[in-house]
This record gives C-alpha cells, structure tokens and sequence, in this order.
C-alpha cells in the first residue's frame, strides 16, 4: 500500500469503533478484509456542500451519504444555530422525498435537532421540496432541512439547508455552518431524541401551500381552463401530492395522470433517469398526450422542484422545451402579465443565472425591467430578494428547468411553475395561439437564441483530477477564436476577472467567486464551461443566436443555429 491507501485505510478503521453501530462497522470491515478499490472512493474526503446542499451515494464511509455525515451535518447546523440566536426558542422544518430511506434519514436528522433543544415541525409523508422552502417561512423557522437527491439515480440521496428565509444556505451562513461542521468528530453527535420536540405536520402548512402556488400562478382574465388538456407525470416521486391537487383547485379538470409514473418509488422503475431534461424520461407522457391529441405535456423530477413541458410545434408534434425557452417564455408573460396591471414602474427585476440564456435579459430590458444575474444555483435568486428587498421581485429561472414564481417560495417551484405553464398554453389557446408560438414570437422580436448542453462523466478521484485540468487548460491557454469569431471576452468567475483578449482591459467581476469559465465572442456566440457542484461532471454550456425576421422561417434559423453549435463541439473536440 502507498501513503495514500494506508491514509485511506488509517480512516476507515475508524469506523469501527464504538462511535458507529454494529451494521456501519460490518459494512467498512467488510471493504478492509478484501481490500476493495471501493474504500478509496468512500473515504479519499469529506462528503461537501455544493450548490444544491449536500449530494451522494448512500453507504458507509466519510464520502457517503449515511447516518453518521447526515448526523455530523446536523450537529454542525444546530451548534450554528444555537451560537447565531442565542436564548431564542429555535425552530426547524424537515422535509423529505421519495427516495429510499429519506424518511429514515429526515427521522434522524430530527432526533439530532431535538437532541439539541431545537423544536421540530417533520412533515408526515414525502412533499415537494417547494413546500419546504414555503413552511421555513410560514411557521417562523429559523432554518429548514430537505433530504433529497433531485433527479439523481437511485442509489443517491442528499440534504438541502435552508435559512430563515425560505433560501438555501449563502455567504455567510453557509461557511459559518461547515465550519461548524467540520470541526466536529462523529462522536459528539447528539442522537437521542427528544420527541417533545418533535412535531408532525402535513394537511394544514399543504392547504395554504397551494393556495400561495395558485394566487401567485392564476392569471384572474382567464375563463376556459377546461378546454387545454394537460397530461401531467410525476416520474414516481413528490409532485403527485400537490400538482393535480393544485390544477384542480385552479380550475383544470381534462388533466390525465400517467398511472404507470404515479406511485412514489425511489427505483424510479420506469425511467433511465428520472430528469425531465431528457426526452425519454417524458416518453411515456409523451405519448399519451399524442393518443389523447393534448396540448401540454408537464413532467417533474422526484422532489418537484423542476419541471420538463412538451407542447406541440408548428408541425403538430409534440416537442419537450429545454430549460432556457420555458424560463423565456414564462418571464415574457409574467412581466406582459404586470405591464397589462399597470405594476411596472421601474421598480421590479427577474433573476437569472450566469450560464442561463441571455434572450431573458433581452425581454426584460424590452419591458424596461431590470434582470439580475447570479451563480448557478437557486439559492442565488433567493439572496437577490433578499439583498433587494425594496424592489418587486416578478419571477426568475435557470437553464435546468427550474422557475420561481413571486416571492412566497424561494427556492425553484415546480407546483407554481406548472400551473403557470398551463395559464401560458390555455391563454394563447384561448386566443387563437399556442404555448410554442408564443415562444416563436419572441424570437421574431428578441432574436432566436439556441442553447444546448453537453456534460462529460468523469466518476472518483482520478476523474476529479481530470475535470481539474480540463478547467485549467481552458484558463491558462483561452480560446481566441470560436467558428471563425473572435473571442471578445473571457469571464474566470473563481478570479472574479473578465478580459478583453482583443485590447488586454480587465474589470472585475461583482458576484461571489465559483470555478466557472465563459467565452463570450464579438457577434453574441457563447461557452461556458462548469464543473458540476452535485455530480462528477464537467458541463459545457454553449449559446448562438440569430435575428429572425418572421415565424415561418423559424425552422431554416435554427437548422443553421443547430449547424453551427456542432461545428463549435467538434472545433474544441468535445
């Protein structure tokens, strides 16, 4: 063994002290007496706050999603908490999906809590993780904690925080917490209970829930909800609890269910992937929706803080949108939505984010109306209501299918956001248009943008490495030349620099620093590469855009959009 494998196995061995119980101490005895390549990738370091919390593979060991890293996180959280308001009567809300052993996992994230003297509202069943964000506020608690792994396969699980405002944890709680954290060994973790502090909840904190998501998604002009019909999945997880509660309170009665999707199951057995981002996740909806003739497909991943939409083309065909044309598309009618009110008054802004289309900035400025642009990763939109709280926030989203409606969640909301989706589709129909024409008319007016998403797969330790060097390659040798433009600009988000590579100029850049790199070329053309904060994956974002001068010719616009990014993927051997 190397200096490197005994560290790993000095580590492990410390599982198996009286700290871990009985079942945990098998488990890594069992890894040691085989000597598995398997120990490296469980404990080489610490399970990290990315930027959707903390995310794994659920098992043993220090890298590994488990009672003791979940405990330790807690303990962290509540010695934060306890120090941040001292002599308060502190108060937590736990949340949890349908994956395996969430429920088990909230349980004992609770008991630590109440270990700690801080009172606990658990809720009785999985929920949304929307409505997570929305009860930290609604019930007064001073932070909130939801066990989720999003669309991640089955064998992972994960732990989102969030803060007195219904956000997921910023600068400067979040370092203040893995401080905390980090200077905790796993046996000064509190796990006895005190169930007097524990308290369930569910039916009352649901009610108000979605009657928040339908006073901020209804539009009040509209009257012929009845004639759109919506097929809606919930991929086996959350969402079924809420949305078609919600759509029918809202008044949409020819909603059809894809039975085969509606039971939660943390297998997810009728999906590869249960990411609405990718056309075979929605194929069963999909489907159905062509043997009904409907006009709107909705699919949410398994904690129903996203949402894939599929509506018919030009064609007839039904086609899934990707996460920049539903957020353009929504933004536009929002803000239409507050012009026609007469609440524009120079005052309000949306939110986007870095590696987000640039068409929500162009609508935006079209209304007169300011967006703000962060990280990626909802909780920046959240601190941006919270850093701006004198001015009205209308609505913001990310390229990863997320939307956040008004400011009663704050946190990307997949209840809220369907619904809209289905105010935008039954609108146009009403008025002789439709949810994809909508989206062909902004074009026509703001230029037809094209994005598309490539995400490489480098898995352990060693593919860590080699995402490292990819990003610094990128930054030491810049790209100064993309399909024949030259590169104008490159923004390093983790030196907080942009440059000129034309004249040498250098300005700073006035957001928090994260490991992101984007080109930016004299005609508009765009790359952004990013290593992912919740999978092993390096993304690469890439964004062209063109002028479109009338609907029929939509289709010849984006072949050449189409040509042109793949000449660019090939350019940089991707």
């Amino acid at each position: 063994m190397n200096t490197d494998n005994n560290q790993i196995s000095n580590k492990a061995k410390d599982w198996l002290s009286d700290t871990f119980d009985t079942d945990t101490q098998k488990e890594i005895q069992q890894l040691l007496d085989i000597n598995s390549p398997e120990l490296a990738d469980r404990f080489y370091k610490d399970m990290e706050f990315g930027t959707g919390g903390m995310r794994g593979i659920m098992g043993a060991g220090t890298n590994r999603i488990n009672k003791y890293t979940l405990g330790r996180s807690t303990q962290g959280l509540s010695n934060f908490l306890i120090k941040t308001f001292p002599n308060k009567d502190l108060k937590v809300a736990i949340a949890f999906d349908c994956r395996h052993n969430s429920q088990k996992f909230a349980k004992i994230v609770a008991d630590v809590f109440s270990a700690n003297g801080i009172k606990v509202f658990l809720f009785e069943d999985l929920r949304p993780t929307p409505e997570l964000s929305f009860a930290v506020k609604h019930l007064g608690c001073d932070a909130g904690i939801v066990l989720t792994a999003s669309h991640n396969p089955p064998e992972y699980n994960g732990y989102k925080v969030y803060w007195n405002d219904g956000g997921q944890i910023v600068p400067p709680e979040d370092k203040g917490i893995i401080s905390e954290v980090n200077s905790l060994e796993f046996s000064e973790i509190k796990f006895n209970a005190d169930e007097s502090l524990i308290e369930t909840i569910g039916q009352e904190v649901d009610d108000v829930f979605i009657d928040g998501c339908i006073n901020n998604g209804k539009l009040p002009t509209l009257k012929n909800r009845n004639k759109l019909k919506v097929v809606f999945t919930s991929l086996h997880g959350t969402s079924i609890v809420s949305i078609p509660e919600t759509l029918k309170r809202a008044g949409y009665t020819d909603v059809h269910i894809v039975e085969e999707q509606r039971v939660p199951n943390g297998d997810f057995p009728t999906v590869k992937s249960p990411n609405p981002e990718e056309p075979a996740a929605l194929k069963m909806a999909t489907d159905l929706a062509d043997k009904i003739d409907a006009d709107i497909v909705i699919g949410t991943d398994p904690d129903c803080d996203r949402l894939g939409v599929a509506v018919r083309n030009m064609d007839g065909e039904m086609t899934l949108l990707n996460g920049n044309q539903t957020m353009a598309v929504m933004t536009n009618f929002l803000i239409k939505k507050w012009k026609d009110e007469g609440r524009l008054n120079g005052n309000q802004f949306v939110g986007s984010t870095i590696v987000s289309t640039e068409l929500v900035d162009r609508i935006a400025d079209s209304y007169g109306v300011e967006t703000k642009i962060g990280l990626t990763g909802f909780k920046w939109i959240a601190k941006m209501i919270r850093d701006y709280n004198t001015m009205d926030f209308i609505g913001g989203g990310e390229e990863s299918f997320g939307y956040m409606v008004g400011d009663f969640v704050r946190d990307k909301d997949a209840v809220t956001a369907t619904l809209l989706a289905c105010e935008i589709a039954a609108t146009a129909k009403e008025n002789g248009s439709s949810f994809y024409e909508e989206l062909l008319n902004i074009y026509v007016k703001n230029n037809f943008y094209k994005e598309h998403l490539i995400a490489i797969v480098k898995k352990g330790m060693d593919g860590a490495q080699l995402i490292k060097k990819m990003m610094s390659e990128m930054r030491e040798n810049p790209i100064t030349e993309i399909d024949g433009e030259k590169v104008q600009f490159l923004c390093d988000y983790q030196s907080s620099i942009k440059k000129n590579l034309i004249t040498g100029e250098e300005t700073t850049i006035d957001i928090p620093k994260s490991n992101v790199l984007i080109y930016h070329t004299e005609n508009g053309t765009r790359i952004a590469a990013r290593p992912s904060g919740t999978e092993p994956k390096i993304k690469f974002y890439f964004s062209v855009n063109t002028s479109l001068d009338a609907i029929e010719n939509a289709q010849k616009a984006e072949n050449e959009l189409d040509a042109k990014i793949q000449r660019i993927i090939k350019e940089m051997k991707l």
